[in-house]
């Protein structure tokens, strides 16, 4: 035996549930006449339910809903033309302004004729406010960085500046080579703090990277560009701002060593920086074609490039590898995932002509 529910029963209960809604909801007519509205929206917007129910919607409170673009929106939607999906609006009231978002649809059920539009409200006003304050500060912390990185560059121009100066009073050989060591190494400091600065992204790419650094190198270190190059050739990785650092700092160290050792006499000669990546496995390689270097980078005597490429190696948890002989040197950085480490390494980089 089939039941038929009471048209009464069916509308107290669909008015049961739009009154326990959390959200505040009005159900309104054809003439967009108010016939229910949820506690919630009592609680939010009208303390009186006297002042709600069988009120225009328009002149509910003190008129502050009449508002001409939501009354344009509520009428196509009634009539089946549009449907309002997150349409933001500011409630003016006695209370201050209020940031709302409204949903409305028309419901599809009885009499064609005798229209019914759901209306849902949410109070977003809190989460604006909440991302406009982080807006702002995001904004002052990007003034603030930039500032910083403006006065870290000057200072370190300036430390630059004094230890050439240095270099060229002191009367000592060797402690004019350490003082241009020290210019050397500080001006790639601030190549890379450069470099860092201008990305605006978290990921660092990083064959403009290491470009951009060995040009800075070359004009410091290379007298004549005819004579020896400095190039670069990597795949188009890209890594977190971080690991760019210690990168950068190895690239340096390296080239340094090469333009320092691999070409005595004013020989000529190429530079070739390449890296290479394979999953979370990369190689990162420096070759030259000079007149060669030990084996193993252990033979040679310790400096304080040797200490410090092997400290960054050890922070991105690589190791070194050198290939030397006659002519050239490569020296590599291998970093191998740990589920690759019993495969082969990442492609081996092109060495120098």
């Amino acid at each position: 035996m089939n039941r038929t529910t009471h048209p009464d029963v069916a509308h107290n209960l669909a008015l049961a549930i739009l009154a326990s809604s959390n959200a505040p909801a009005l159900l309104l007519d054809e003439n967009l006449t108010v016939i229910a509205a949820s506690t919630s929206f009592y609680r939010a917007f009208a303390p009186d339910p006297q002042h709600v129910t069988a009120q225009p919607f328009f002149k509910l409170g003190s008129g502050e809903w009449d508002v001409p673009q939501l009354r344009s929106l509520l009428a196509a939607t009634l009539s089946g033309h549009a449907r309002i999906e997150a349409y933001e609006m500011d409630l003016k009231g006695d209370a201050g302004p209020r940031r709302l978002v409204l949903n409305a649809q028309k419901l599809e059920y009885g009499d064609a004729e005798q229209g019914r539009l759901l209306l849902t409200i949410s109070d977003v006003t809190e989460a604006r406010i909440s991302e406009k304050l982080k807006d702002d500060l995001l904004r002052e912390k990007a003034i603030l960085l930039q500032e910083i990185q403006h006065r870290v560059a000057n200072s370190l121009q300036i430390i630059a500046s004094v230890l050439l100066q240095s270099a060229r009073r002191v009367q000592s050989d060797e402690t004019r080579s350490h003082l241009r060591d020290a210019h050397h190494r500080v001006m790639s400091i601030a190549t890379v703090q450069q470099q860092l600065a201008a990305s605006r992204l978290g990921d660092v790419e990083l064959r403009g990277y290491f470009t951009q650094l060995c040009q800075s190198l070359g004009a410091s270190m290379i007298h004549d560009h005819d004579q020896l190059s400095l190039m670069v050739t990597a795949d188009d990785s890209q890594v977190k701002a971080d690991i760019s650092v210690g990168l950068g700092l190895i690239v340096t160290e390296l080239v340094i060593n090469a333009l320092k050792h691999a070409f005595p006499d004013d020989r000529s000669g190429k530079i070739l920086v390449d890296y290479r990546s394979r999953g979370k496995g990369w190689k990162l390689s420096v070759s030259d074609d000079g007149v060669g270097t030990p084996e193993k980078m252990a033979d040679a005597k310790p400096g304080l490039g040797t200490g410090i490429v092997e400290a960054l190696a050890n922070q991105l948890d690589a190791r070194i590898e050198t290939e030397g002989g006659y002519p050239g040197t490569t020296v590599s950085i291998v970093h191998v995932a740990a589920t690759e480490a019993d495969g082969p390494d990442p492609t081996p980089p092109k060495k120098a002509a």
